[in-house]
């Protein structure tokens, strides 16, 4: 045979391959893996221009692939006013006064990162960021990107005064009289992000290239990114994604999800076929339909079955936001399914998660099971009864683990306004897993860390690494292994990358060497894995300084 390009030995290879778990060395060859087994077997694959990693113990996997994740609204943020590092109210402040010193020449300050848990009563307003940014409009999006925060000045541009009335899909947070108070949820952002000046050409292909050299260094190799167009008062990427990947730039492979607009309806299939046809370049592809079916539980918009409780336990008759209208939605999913469609649906609350699962069952009922593979994300609070149901209409679980601990936001903001019941439904994994569903995993970055290693530690541990807070949940913990699994070859399987997500002779070469081997350690210490090297079909796309 001919000899390898790249060969890696003396190390440990957790294939993700149920038919052989393990092997001992990798060679590669034209971009695709050529051999796999031990160091003996690889040997006559190397030559002399074979270029030999030695893994010295360190743990080689598939590339991670991250199923839900804002890419060019994460490298956006990193280089606007980023508050993602701030853990109190005084700090945010201070971050937001700091970068308008920083930057007296911009016309809006913008930026995002804040959450909801740094704020008494979990909510900040206009008067904090007036008492340092008086002069200029000033609109941060919160870290999970479904509310944002506006000055007096922002609010006064778009022309949103007491008599402004809340929007159908969104709510604006008022003051005693009605005056708005400066935090706008869900289909309200759009009312002040509009007014903010668009991000360049040149800005968009930076924060996608930004975001995806920290991508890279955390060893993930392919991602979906769950909006493809416009939404909250950023521009659409769509185009930013295809001169990426016809000029080069982008390195990593791409499923796009072009993003259903709720203000209107099956009349917009049209423009969404237009797009797939003229979507697929290089490494991106866009076969894939963004549906959003509620918001989050911080802000109360996450569609659930009952309503949610007040702080003295009383329900409120607020039981969240369906954002399609549920009949609607089961004609639209079945129009989208019958066009060849995947669809990536957000559903966080109980009711949204049934209402979805409704939806596909109208379309297999309709259009029979096909290989499309639906998935649903967040899945944050599931009625027990719903669970199997994801096997039996083949939906995938698009889980964001990091999610799945206690914490300040959990709880103060997500537990009292829950109720002792519905607490736990949450993050159900293990539950997923003995019913048989498909586990992808993912991030929901700028949300969140991108991290995979930090994800599948509290995957495995339902805690932090270090907290002293009791395990959430402990019955939903899942291993080591099946965290890896969705992290790699689930997330290929809703990512349509059949030619990765696993270690096997004759795929593509999408790899990450670990600093370290996290299955010879203690679970309290996964977190602490880092990625040394990151391929993409055999080149090396990240290294680590000391790797």
């Amino acid at each position: 045979m001919p000899h390898a390009d790249l060969v890696f030995v003396n190390g440990p290879v957790f294939t993700v391959d149920p038919a052989r778990s393990w092997a001992r060395a990798v060679a590669v060859r034209g971009g695709r893996i050529a051999a796999v087994g031990h160091e003996a077997q690889i040997r006559d694959l190397i030559g002399p221009g074979t270029e030999v990693v030695d893994l010295k113990g360190r743990l080689l996997l598939p590339g991670f692939q991250d199923a839900h994740v804002h890419p060019v609204f994460g490298g956006l943020t990193m280089s606007r006013c980023d508050l993602s590092e701030a853990e109190t109210q005084e700090e945010s402040l201070a971050a937001v006064a700091a970068y308008a010193a920083a930057n007296p020449g911009t016309e809006w300050v913008l930026g995002g990162g804040w959450s909801f848990d740094q704020f008494p009563g979990g909510m900040p307003t206009r008067r904090m960021l007036d008492a340092i940014v008086p002069d200029r409009p000033v609109y941060l999006q919160v870290a999970d990107g479904h509310s944002g925060w506006a000055n007096s000045r922002a609010l006064e541009i778009a022309g949103l005064d007491k008599n402004s009335p809340d929007p159908a899909d969104g709510r604006l947070e008022r003051e005693a009289d009605g005056t708005p108070a400066g935090v706008l949820h869900e289909g309200a952002m759009g009312l002040v992000g509009k007014h903010a000046p668009n991000p360049t050409r040149e800005d968009y292909l930076k924060g996608l290239a930004d975001g995806q050299a920290y991508l890279h260094s955390l060893g993930i190799t392919a991602w979906q990114d769950a909006i493809i167009g416009a939404f909250g008062g950023y521009n659409d990427q769509y185009d930013t994604y295809l001169e990426a990947a016809e000029s080069g730039l982008l390195t990593a492979r791409v499923r796009g999800c072009l993003w259903w607009d709720r203000e209107q309806g099956a009349e917009q299939l049209d423009f969404l076929l237009d797009r797939r046809a003229r979507g697929t370049v290089g490494r991106f592809s866009c076969g894939t339909i963004k549906l959003m079916q509620d918001g989050i539980t911080e802000n109360f918009t996450a569609a659930l079955g009952e309503s949610y409780f007040d702080g003295c336990g009383c329900h409120t008759g607020n039981q969240g936001l369906s954002m399609v209208d549920p009949v609607l939605l089961r004609d639209y999913i079945t129009l989208l399914d019958a066009h060849g469609f995947q669809v990536h649906f957000h559903a966080i609350g109980d009711r949204a998660l049934t209402e979805v699962l409704d939806a596909v069952a109208a379309a297999r009922a309709a259009n029979g099971f096909n290989d499309l593979r639906h998935h649903i994300a967040h899945v944050q609070i599931v009625d027990p009864a719903d669970i199997p149901r994801f096997r039996e209409l083949d939906v995938a679980v698009n889980m964001q683990p990091l999610w799945a601990a206690y914490e300040k936001q959990m709880h103060e903001l997500n537990i009292p306004f829950l109720g002792e019941k519905r607490a736990a439904w949450q993050y159900p994994f293990r539950s997923f897993q003995e019913a048989g569903a498909v586990l992808a995993a993912g991030s929901d970055w700028a949300v969140s860390t991108p991290d995979p290693m930090e994800g599948i530690h509290v995957a495995v541990n339902r805690r932090y690494p270090g907290a002293d807070e009791p395990v959430f949940l402990p019955e939903q913990r899942i291993d080591l292994a099946t965290a890896l699994a969705a992290y790699t070859a689930g997330s290929a399987y809703v990512n349509h990358l059949d030619e990765t997500g696993t270690i096997e002779a004759g795929k593509l070469a999408d790899l990450v060497v670990l600093d370290r081997d996290p299955f010879a350690g203690p679970a309290e210490e996964i977190h602490a894995a880092k990625a040394a090297l990151t391929y993409v079909e055999g080149d090396r796309v990240y290294a680590a300084p000391d790797a």
